[in-house]
């Protein structure tokens, strides 16, 4: 199974970097799967629908979103409440009687005749939200599925800390197929097949403004770096110099059996 990943579409520029790139990436890897992150795609920000629709024209198949979509629900709840709504956002919320968080976090997919499931998570360390822990949700959501036969097991885990990538692959080896860190927007070049067959890399990194402050203006957050002081909302850069990173894997009997970072640079 052929699987296109990339993270954090960031604004315009990562939006229109990625769409005129996705056309030669499509024919050079021939994708069973393309997964995509839309956290930061509407200017920096939470996504609207327009651009959700838009990624589905490119043919992507599935979106993944943690906590920023839930600040813009006005403009994409009616989307994401449809049952065929191609995005996921993090599977570890609390499930309450107080709130009722929409969505799902995990998703099948089945296309050219593969299998694959797709599972959002978010860490538990250094984030904004309080959430259940990743790792024992990981091991209910793979027993919930364990009379199931899939051609690959993908989690898309939203961390700060990169030794939790590290700890999520060893413990679930051979049960996953593979586990890519995203959050911190840029690329890292450790990505590790395991023994028993599960693939690793810490982050597949960002697609958009290439000298930014990983896709920000610098205007918009100079102050935080030399006062301390969050001053105002972050903007995104609009320098037409971009970067599209990914990553490509592919997965046979469910093991990874390869895996290939994608940066590009170019200028729109």
């Amino acid at each position: 199974m052929k699987i296109l990943i990339f993270w954090d579409i960031y604004g315009r520029v990562g939006r229109n970097a990625f769409l005129r790139e996705l056309p030669t990436l499509k024919q050079k890897y021939s994708p069973d799967v393309i997964i995509v992150n839309v956290d930061n795609i509407s200017s920096g920000r939470w996504p609207i629908e327009k651009h959700l629709r838009e990624l589905e024209k490119a043919w992507v198949d599935i979106m993944t979103a943690w906590d920023h979509i839930f600040d813009n629900m006005e403009r994409v709840g009616e989307y994401l409440n449809q049952k065929d709504a191609r995005i996921i956002r993090a599977a570890n919320y609390y499930e309450t009687k107080e709130l009722f968080i929409p969505w799902v976090g995990e998703k099948i997919i089945e296309k050219n005749g593969k299998k694959m499931l797709l599972v959002h998570l978010l860490s538990a360390n250094a984030m904004r939200d309080l959430v259940y822990n990743p790792f024992l949700k990981l091991r209910e959501i793979l027993q919930k599925h364990s009379q199931e036969t899939f051609d690959a097991i993908v989690v898309d885990f939203h961390k700060e800390y990169t030794s939790e990538i590290y700890g999520m692959g060893l413990s679930f080896d051979w049960e996953i197929s593979f586990a890519y860190g995203t959050h911190t927007h840029i690329q890292s070049n450790d990505e590790l097949i395991l023994d028993w067959g599960t693939g690793l890399m810490n982050d597949v990194g960002m697609s958009g403004s290439l000298h930014s402050v990983i896709g920000a203006d610098l205007s918009s957050v100079q102050a935080r770096f030399f006062s301390g002081i969050n001053k105002g909302k972050i903007e995104q850069s609009l320098d037409e110099r971009y970067v599209v990173n990914g990553a490509f894997i592919e997965v046979e009997n469910k093991k990874c059996t390869l895996i290939e970072k994608i940066r590009i640079r170019g200028k729109l």
